[in-house]
């Protein structure tokens, strides 16, 4: 499928990287996803579908990586994921859930902190558009995704950069 989108790069940020104490972060990681849409390209949902058909959304986020051929997006079943199951949101909604699921236990290590603000943070702030991935209950859980612990899901679309970024919070 030709969804108009082409990848142009990828962060992860591994909590366990800023830490001396394993136990410490949490297994929380954050996977960040761009890919490049043309001027062209109309609509926020002709965006989300344009997205979810892509391949780099074919991730499990359990270390299987992005199968071509994948059935999984994070803990969910990928056929069950459409665009009306993303909430546009307020840049302020997207950082107090960020920062409710980042640091409610621990005070965050200068270093990461820096890597989140240019990474996540500096993204929201420059996005038109955020939209956030809802819950979707358990009959879309597909048959080991309750691997996640939390899973947190936005899409960052910017549209003068031409750039729509997929940000995935988690623990595991």
């Amino acid at each position: 499928m030709n969804s108009g989108l082409a990848p142009e790069g990828s962060v992860f940020i591994n909590f366990r990287l800023y830490v001396p104490d394993p136990k410490e972060h949490g297994f929380r990681w954050i996977d960040i996803k761009q890919l490049r849409f043309s001027a062209g390209s109309s609509d926020d949902t002709e965006l989300l579908v344009a997205l979810i058909g892509h391949e780099q959304f074919r991730d499990d986020y359990a270390g299987g990586g992005v199968l071509p051929e994948g059935t999984r997006h994070g803990p969910y079943w990928l056929r069950l994921i459409t665009p009306d199951l993303y909430e546009f949101v307020s840049q302020e909604k997207a950082v107090q859930i960020l920062r409710k699921w980042v640091d409610p236990f621990w005070e965050v290590p200068i270093e990461l902190e820096a890597d989140l603000q240019r990474e996540v943070f500096g993204r929201l702030a420059a996005a038109d558009g955020i939209y956030y991935l809802s819950e979707l209950g358990d009959e879309a859980i597909h048959d080991w995704g309750r691997v996640h612990d939390c899973f947190h899901e936005f899409v960052l679309i910017d549209r003068s950069a031409g750039r729509i970024t997929l940000v995935v919070a988690a623990d595991d």
